[in-house]
């Protein structure tokens, strides 16, 4: 409700209360003489009164003529006998007479009050707004507007993607002199496309071109466009161009713009007749604004696959920038970023914090930063060291240490073993990461022990030998426990799920088995930004045969795999056995005491 309302209503009451007050106090106070009882009686025996109105509490009635300048009278009601008995004693009779104008008042405001509040709380949970608001601007956008000084976000924040920040650094100098852009006939895109996984800094990208060009920043979820009402998400897309035409040169930013613009008609029900709507008011929107007026539409999403084709055609978002994970380069210019607001050590070395952490975002680095600071803090330390972000990587890969969670001796023996073969299959495979850690302590939801390597560089292709090294090391804690104990235990589920993984990648997906030739089987259902994202169910393009075929060569590759492990170990069984004891007797081992112990040169 806006104050401007509020204040109307409430004058409104104020003044029907008033009014009410008044006609009490004038009614009250005309030419009515307030008398005892016992007077009306002695009035009455004179003949003094002409008329009279009985009610159960009072008397009203007129004189037959004015006395003392009153021509009305009322009196309250007494019970006859109780009223002659104290005339005989010449007691004077009178009855109060009960003012009922506050009883009124309440019998009249009170439920008109509890009505407009009941109504007033029904439109505030039908959507933002006051009295009436819900309703009338259930077709508003909801886009939060940002002004330059509301962002404080520049491209001295953003690190790590310079491809991604090049272009749109264009983007910035376009907002800033639009006509010098058009000078040889070019147009700026009308629709840049964010496309990466998630926590590379899409909408930190975003936000730093607002912060860069000083202008009016308009930002949305895409899911916030839908809602059950159907024509609301067209409203509000309407609404949102209105706006930002009005304040142009902006920036219109759409985050997880799949929620709006997923496509078309697809799935076993068809389309959604809503979301349809609101997607093809965007299209028609992005046909009708113009770029050179300073408009500029950002959106981001990490699923570019299931967008509809329309919404990527070109003079649309006719240009998409890959805002990636970082490579260590890129890490390192993000530590930097991160690290300013934390007290290091001197031994703190964002090189070799980068080395340890492929694969990671930059809202994975910016967590890692603030782990290893709350260690540091809660061990009472003066600065962040190196230990505490190694302490804060094993959190993040492994997750936390469960030191309450007893295992029974011979459990503990079997875990000692399992890592152990891992840790030495590793080390006596050429071009395999090296292990940076190897720990019998329980971490996380279900892991026993853990194995961390290290990578010593970012990897974008490998070869079949490369892959079948890495089930090898996977294979390793299998094929340790079935040297020592001959039997299997189920420590090793998750390692053999991810060896059936790569060996079915190198039959259906990569055409590495001679029995199947240079062939693609099967396409990967996963998002290809995301990859702990499963997709719809694979849909199956060959005949049974061929699947016969394939399970055959995912079982000869992966029992290859393990009979090499346990060949390998076989042959390196007194390392096996000198380290598992130094591990169950220390419970963690480093890369230097691992070395040691494996008869590995450093």
């Amino acid at each position: 409700m806006d104050r401007k309302t509020q204040f109307n209503l409430w004058y409104w009451v104020l003044a029907m209360l008033g009014l009410m007050v008044f006609q009490s106090i004038y009614t009250s106070t005309q030419h009515t003489a307030r008398i005892p009882y016992s007077e009306f009686l002695a009035q009455v025996d004179q003949g003094r009164i002409a008329e009279v109105a009985v009610s159960d509490t009072y008397v009203r009635g007129t004189y037959t003529s004015p006395q003392d300048g009153r021509t009305h009278f009322i009196t309250t009601r007494v019970p006859p006998d109780l009223a002659d008995d104290l005339r005989e004693r010449g007691v004077v009779v009178s009855g109060e007479i009960e003012s009922t104008l506050l009883r009124d008042i309440l019998s009249w405001v009170l439920p008109l009050a509890l009505f407009i509040g009941v109504w007033v709380w029904i439109l505030r949970r039908m959507g933002a707004g006051g009295m009436g608001g819900g309703l009338m601007q259930i077709g508003k956008s909801k886009a939060r507007v940002y002004v330059e000084k509301d962002t404080r976000v520049t491209f001295d924040d953003v690190a790590g993607v310079d491809e991604a920040k090049a272009e749109l650094k264009e983007i910035v100098d376009f907002l800033k002199s639009p006509k010098e852009y058009g000078r040889l006939g070019a147009r700026m895109p009308k629709g840049i496309l964010l496309v990466g996984p998630p926590g590379t800094g899409k909408t930190l990208f975003a936000r730093a071109v607002a912060g860069e060009a000083g202008v009016p920043f308009f930002s949305i979820s895409g899911s916030e466009f839908v809602e059950m009402f159907v024509g609301v998400g067209a409203a509000r897309v309407r609404d949102l161009f209105e706006q930002a035409r009005a304040k142009a040169p902006a920036i219109i930013f759409i985050d997880e713009l799949d929620a709006l613009g997923r496509a078309r008609g697809i799935g076993p029900a068809g389309g959604h007749d809503e979301k349809e709507q609101t997607l093809n008011q965007l299209l028609v929107e992005l046909d009708g604004f113009d770029a050179s007026s300073g408009l500029v539409l950002l959106a981001a999403t990490n699923r570019p696959e299931i967008l509809d084709p329309a919404l990527l055609r070109a003079g649309r978002f006719d240009r998409q920038v890959l805002v990636d994970r970082p490579d260590k380069v890129g890490r390192v210019q993000i530590l930097h970023v991160h690290l300013r607001k934390a007290r290091l050590a001197t031994d703190v070395d964002p090189e070799q914090v980068a080395a340890l952490t492929p694969g990671f975002t930059g809202a994975d680095l910016a967590n890692l930063v603030n782990e290893a600071a709350l260690l540091a803090t809660r061990r009472n330390a003066e600065a962040v060291t190196m230990e505490d972000f190694n302490n804060a990587i094993e959190r993040i890969v492994a997750g936390l240490e469960k030191r309450n969670r007893l295992l029974n001796p011979k459990e503990r023996e079997v875990v000692a073993y399992h890592e152990t073969g891992h840790a030495l299959v590793a080390t006596a495979l050429p071009g395999v990461d090296p292990v940076h850690k190897v720990s019998i302590i329980p971490r996380g939801v279900g892991a026993l022990g853990y194995t961390i390597q290290r990578p010593t560089e970012d990897r974008f292709l490998m070869t079949r030998e490369e892959l079948e090294n890495k089930m090898a090391v996977l294979l390793g804690g299998r094929a340790a426990e079935w040297i020592v104990y001959q039997h299997l235990s189920t420590g090793a589920a998750d390692d053999l799920a991810k060896v059936t993984d790569i060996a079915r990648a190198i039959v259906t997906r990569y055409g590495m088995s001679p029995a199947l030739g240079h062939v693609s089987l099967e396409r990967d259902q996963r998002s290809f930004l995301n990859d702990g994202m499963p997709g719809m169910p694979a849909r199956r393009d060959y005949a049974e045969a061929t699947a016969a075929l394939i399970d055959q060569e995912v079982k000869k590759i992966v029992d290859a795999a393990f009979e090499r492990t346990v060949g390998l170990l076989e042959e390196r069984r007194a390392a096996l056995e000198h380290t598992a004891r130094l591990l169950l007797e220390k419970e963690t081992l480093g890369e230097e005491e691992l070395r040691r112990a494996l008869g590995v040169g450093a």
